[in-house]
């Protein structure tokens, strides 16, 4: 326990810190758990690590609205804050999360009046769990099996942490299985069931000008890419163009703060690149460069095949659900541990393309010239990946496990 508050005492230093020394005042309050709310009621403190979780839980914090439930929503970057924001919901307050230290802490629980915890997928911070007084549920639980070993150095407090969890939803068996062997109550365990496979596209389609610049049978797209990986990306795209002049790649880096790096390296390519940020012309260039946040759904509708990027390196990959409710043709790497029983469903399948290196990668670009190829792939991903628990029941169990 005392290394564990250690390396959050560490962390926690740097980011107020950095904060602080950005002028973001409020941010760091919030990272102290010193911000209160304007009305006092009881609430659901539900958190959520980023983009990809909270849009995830999306229709679980639709039905907790509608059971009429007080709701604080917590995240651990700004533009899950924003995007939260932006939804303007009823009965549901939002702020950065804190750092997961006693005071802290202890300082939302009584400032917000949290009555219950909900946390998603791998964002268990022991803190939070062991000092709500009340239930705590765990949805679309993810522990992997590199994550499962490093929690063993920790064995006595994930165990009292696994001790006081209500209810888990674990998104895939092997999860189950890892989080029961960590010290998860077998009667805390509800079904198998992945959030991410909920992803409804949000509403807002491209503009006439990105429509116009990018013809969807000729338009792939490398979403959520890592350093290391757009040099393989740039240079099976380049090798296409050769049989596929008219190919034309939407390139979207997971942070945009990497895109002055990542646009140096398409123009070492002997690419072309222009860039969303600047408000470059889309049809100007061999490369477009979605240097933003919060737009992957326009690129996603704007693209026929989607290669999944995090699946190059030791990531463990990202979503294949929101390039299937697209209907975009899936190509990913090999790494794929983040996603693991989606992945193998689409495998299975045969509803995606596994690519090892550049040449793999621009082979089945070429392959996929056709918008029946394109077409047939997407629709065979999307099946492969329908959610087979029923929602309406998770939902109900959720209802059971807060009213307990």
């Amino acid at each position: 326990m005392l290394t564990y508050r250690f390396l959050m005492m560490i962390l926690a230093t740097k980011e107020v810190s950095t904060r602080l020394w950005a002028g973001d005042w409020n941010a760091s309050r919030a990272r102290l758990g010193q911000l209160k709310p304007a009305q006092e009621v009881d609430r659901i403190w539900l958190h959520a690590a980023s983009n990809g979780e909270l849009t995830s839980a999306r229709p679980v914090i639709d039905a907790l609205i509608k059971q009429g439930r007080d709701i604080l929503i917590t995240v651990n970057t700004d533009s899950a804050l924003k995007m939260a924001q932006d939804w303007a919901l009823s009965g549901v307050e939002l702020v950065l999360a804190p750092v997961d230290l006693p005071r802290p802490t202890k300082r939302i629980l009584r400032n917000w009046r949290i009555k219950a915890h909900i946390t998603l997928e791998s964002d268990l911070w022991p803190m939070r769990i062991l000092n709500t007084p009340g239930p705590v549920l765990v949805l679309g639980g993810r522990l992997t099996a590199r994550s499962a070993k490093g929690w063993a150095r920790f064995d006595r407090l994930v165990r009292q942490v696994m001790a006081r969890v209500t209810y888990l939803s674990a998104q895939d068996s092997a999860s189950a299985d890892r989080f029961v062997q960590a010290g998860l109550p077998k009667t805390a365990l509800g079904p198998v069931f992945d959030l991410k496979a909920l992803y409804t596209p949000p509403p807002g389609h491209p503009k006439t000008a990105l429509i116009q610049a990018f013809d969807h049978t000729n338009t792939w797209l490398a979403a959520s890419t890592h350093e290391g990986e757009e040099e393989i990306i740039l240079s099976a795209h380049k090798s296409a163009l050769a049989k596929r002049p008219a190919l034309r790649l939407i390139l979207a880096p997971r942070h945009p703060k990497r895109a002055d790096d990542v646009a140096r390296l398409v123009n070492s390519h002997g690419l072309t690149c222009a860039r969303r940020s600047n408000g470059d012309d889309p049809a100007s260039a061999q490369v477009y460069l979605a240097d933003t946040l919060g737009e992957m759904h326009l690129w996603y509708r704007l693209a026929g095949v989607t290669f999944v990027a995090g699946s190059f390196t030791d990531r463990g990959g990202h979503t294949p659900y929101e390039p299937a409710a697209f209907q975009s043709a899936i190509l990913h790497g090999p790494d794929t541990a983040n996603f693991r029983a989606a992945y193998d469903r689409l495998a299975d399948a045969n509803a995606a393309r596994c690519i090892s290196d550049a040449n793999s990668l621009s082979a089945a670009l070429i392959a996929l010239d056709t918008v029946e190829k394109q077409t047939q792939l997407g629709q065979a991903a999307q099946n492969a990946l329908k959610q087979d628990t029923d929602f309406e029941g998770l939902i109900r169990s959720i209802k059971h496990a807060l009213d307990a």
